[in-house]
């Protein structure tokens, strides 16, 4: 059997919101879904960011600059790790296509991915991609930009 999450970050990796506000956030994505499915709802903390995988939905990830890819070969992985080893203290890298500084959380991921230390999930969420005006709504109420990822296991 396999698992599907449907997962709400904010776009900055190191911004936590206080539990009010995680609480309005999660009450609004909860109003987005089936009775069924908001059983699987959940706000969580990190005490460090983490990767929020999509896991099988991955198909690329590729340079903000100049865009060519930068799944295959490695690279992706070991600077995930680097980041991972000194504490995700900074997401900041220099990409090997073009040089260019970018940070992990921006580089182009088909299909979405990131980084945070709090977020909201929902398994078995019955339903595909929030709307830009849901994902506005679920921002509004978080106090904080937002993004979405399906994570499919």
């Amino acid at each position: 059997m396999s698992d599907t999450w449907l997962i709400v970050i904010p776009d900055d990796p190191y911004w936590r919101p206080d539990r009010a506000a995680a609480d309005r956030a999660a009450a609004a994505l909860a109003g987005m879904l089936s009775a069924e499915a908001r059983r699987g709802l959940e706000a969580r903390w990190h005490d460090t960011v983490e990767v929020v995988l999509c896991y099988a939905n991955l198909e690329k990830i590729s340079c903000p600059g100049c865009g060519a890819e930068l799944y295959s070969g490695g690279w992706w992985g070991e600077a995930v790790t680097k980041s991972f080893e000194e504490g995700f203290a900074t997401l900041e890298v220099a990409v090997p296509c073009c040089g260019a500084a970018t940070s992990l959380n921006d580089l182009v991921y088909d299909w979405p991915m990131g980084f945070a230390s709090f977020r909201i999930e929902v398994l078995y969420p019955e339903r595909g991609w929030l709307t830009d005006g849901e994902l506005t709504e679920v921002a509004e109420a978080l106090g904080h930009p937002v993004r979405q990822i399906l994570a499919h296991l």
